[in-house]
């Protein structure tokens, strides 16, 4: 059923976006990955280099005002562009080009704060028009929850106690809102023109000559006829598309149409293959190296290079799918489920032979990041890597619909960011202006009082509760201003704290009541709903416990001496592995086990999950209280390691 509806929701794009539509996006798409370029790499093309607040709003140009043609103002405009979306495509562009152009005299005349007529008239059109755009792109939540944000200028100086804050005119609110650097082209567009343009290209680059395909028959090599082969291929390919992307529902909708009728097929239950995916494509958005928009806005906001986040964010990404990889296979070994016929599996040496340059690109682009520390070009050099080797091959090479295709995805996907991030820039803008952001942060401490445990607790329900609503790129921006000062003010490191918001916002997508990501997966597998997030949460368990781990002790995203680092993963790793054996009940070479051994084995792994000598003790002594009970009370049966399949 969901399959037949994507089908349909293809075609209703196709027939939206048809002959000159789909013409004009490609082409103001590829516009803007020029102006892009020529900025990044100082290209100066045709003498054309514009400051800074003038490239940001081109770059609304190019992307916001496609935003108009490509996604429907309401259901009934799904299958058509009406011509009030070709009029405000129109305004919009107008708008911007018209704010690039006195890109200097915004700065030197002070316009943000007092404009003249006609930018004190083009600020409440932007303004209009970013709501609407984040509307479009983000839905409903994101858009009341801006819209509410941007009106609270208006009634600051009469909000009590900490809610007070400096109260705004409407007229200054529009101009700050279009003008000011720390609104609609804030940080978040920022990060868009300097960083992320790229790698959103290279990732549809990637998919678009055949990558995509390509790491699902490697993992189905690898993985595809061992033991929850299935599961285990779902867990590879969407971990890796799903850091790509960024977005959780379309990698749940992408790669799990694919895996769940594959894990279905070798034994696991609709619950279990709806869960297994969702949780994976979930924790796509926390793994490097790119982590979708995330990432790259945590570098901003904290103003380090990429790299240092990617380090980070490692090692818990680690922990997440070491916990969920043992939790697939022991629950295959207790279900007797097998991999796929091998004679239905691509081989490992011909798959590799014709995508090794999928590969390469990868690492060209972690060599770039890592070594030559060239943040922003990275993504461009694979790119290029990319296009080259795509022109040897037939199935692979670039014709022109298929280059038309590219840019359209392109402008999707950067536009809905764009918009997205724009409408998150009005909110940023209120709570800066206004001074709330500092008053929230205060707010959060006083709950809090001396109380470190009910901080992080308060914490964590206020970033999964703004997760429900909102993308997590958008969710982490607003935590990012509101939140992570106050646990910053607790001493604790600020790195940490960034990524704590990030993991809690992340967590509504697999979550009850909400749990988007697991209910897209159950309605392709054909489960319950709510099973399948209560199961969700259950093999995504080290994203509820590690958050706060990592923040009391920095050790686990890998700052901190280099022994007491070394000790946090060894003990880490073993703590998941004991975590995810009493979960599932069943330890390798012992077999199924009883609530007895389950109970000491999960209280062995997080012990040995919290980094400190005194709790490896502790794990080390409930070691060996398993192993008696194991003698004592001997586990229900063994079950026999090896190769299955099932059909």
């Amino acid at each position: 059923m969901l399959k037949q509806k994507k089908e349909e929701g293809k075609e209703v794009k196709k027939s939206r976006l048809s002959g000159f539509s789909y013409g004009l996006i490609a082409f103001i798409s590829a516009v803007g990955l020029l102006l892009c370029i020529n900025q990044i790499f100082s290209v100066k093309m045709f003498g054309f280099m514009p400051i800074g607040t003038s490239y940001y709003y081109y770059i609304l140009t190019c992307y916001l005002s496609i935003v108009f043609l490509i996604f429907p103002g309401t259901k009934k405009t799904a299958s058509y562009i009406p011509w009030y979306d070709w009029v405000i495509f129109v305004v919009c562009t107008v708008t911007t080009v018209f704010f690039g152009i006195h890109g200097y005299n915004i700065l030197i005349s002070g316009w943000e704060y007092s404009a003249p007529f006609w930018p004190t008239f083009a600020s409440f059109v932007l303004y209009l028009l970013t709501l609407e755009g984040a509307r479009r792109t983000g839905g409903f939540p994101i858009f009341i929850i801006a819209f509410i944000f941007s009106l609270y200028p208006l009634f600051a100086d009469h909000m009590p106690g900490l809610l007070w804050g400096i109260a705004f005119s409407p007229l200054e609110i529009a101009t700050y809102y279009a003008m000011g650097v720390d609104s609609i082209i804030g940080i978040p567009i920022r990060v868009v023109g300097q960083i992320l343009i790229g790698f959103i290209v290279f990732g549809v680059a990637l998919v678009s000559s055949g990558g995509a395909k390509f790491f699902m028959d490697f993992a189905m090599s690898l993985m595809g006829s061992k033991r929850g082969g299935a599961a285990k291929v779902s867990v590879i390919s969407s971990a890796l598309m799903a850091s790509l992307s960024g977005s959780v529902i379309s990698n749940v909708v992408t790669t799990g149409s694919i895996t769940i009728p594959a894990m279905k097929k070798t034994g696991y239950s609709p619950k279990w293959a709806a869960a297994i995916e969702a949780c994976s494509s979930t924790g796509g958005v926390i793994t490097p190296p790119i982590m979708g928009a995330a990432g790259f806005l945590i570098a901003s906001f904290l103003n380090v290079p990429y790299t240092k986040v990617m380090l980070a964010a490692i090692f818990p990404a680690v922990l997440y799918y070491v916990t969920l990889f043992i939790q697939i296979d022991t629950q295959a070994a207790l279900a007797n489920i097998g991999g796929l016929p091998k004679n239905e599996l691509p081989k490992f040496l011909v798959t590799l032979k014709k995508g090794w340059w999928y590969i390469v690109s990868l690492i060209l682009l972690i060599y770039a990041l890592m070594y030559l520390r060239v943040e922003a070009w990275a993504p461009f050099y694979s790119i290029l890597f990319l296009f080259v080797c795509s022109m040897f091959w037939k199935e692979t090479r670039y014709d022109f619909k298929k280059f038309l295709s590219f840019f359209v995805e392109v402008g999707r996907l950067v536009g809905q960011i764009t918009a997205i991030l724009a409408g998150v820039g009005i909110i940023m803008g209120s709570l800066s202006g206004t001074g709330l952001a500092n008053s929230f942060s205060g707010t959060i401490v006083a709950l809090a009082g001396d109380s470190l445990f009910l901080l992080l607790i308060l914490g964590a329900i206020v970033s999964f509760v703004l997760g429900m609503g909102m993308t997590v790129t958008a969710c982490y921006v607003f935590l990012a201003i509101v939140l992570v000062p106050a646990l910053v003010e607790f001493g604790l490191n600020e790195m940490a704290c960034n990524l704590f918001v990030l993991y809690w916002g992340c967590l509504s997508y697999i979550t009850p009541p909400v749990a988007l990501g697991a209910i897209t997966a159950s309605a392709i597998a054909g489960s319950d709903n709510m099973a399948t997030g209560f199961l969700s949460m259950r093999l995504a368990i080290p994203s509820y416990i590690v958050p706060f781990l990592f923040v009391l002790s920095p050790t686990m995203i890998l700052i901190g001496p280099v022994g007491e680092v070394l000790l946090s993963v060894i003990t880490g790793l073993i703590g998941c592995f004991f975590l995810a054996n009493g979960i599932t009940g069943y330890i390798y070479f012992i077999g199924k086990i009883k609530l007895i051994h389950r109970l000491s084995a999960t209280s062995t792994g997080l012990f040995f999950l919290y980094p400190h000598y005194v709790a490896d003790i502790c794990g080390l002594v409930l070691v060996i209280i398993t192993v008696g009970l194991l003698k004592l009370v001997p586990p229900e049966r063994k079950v026999k390691l090896g190769i299955h399949y099932q059909r």
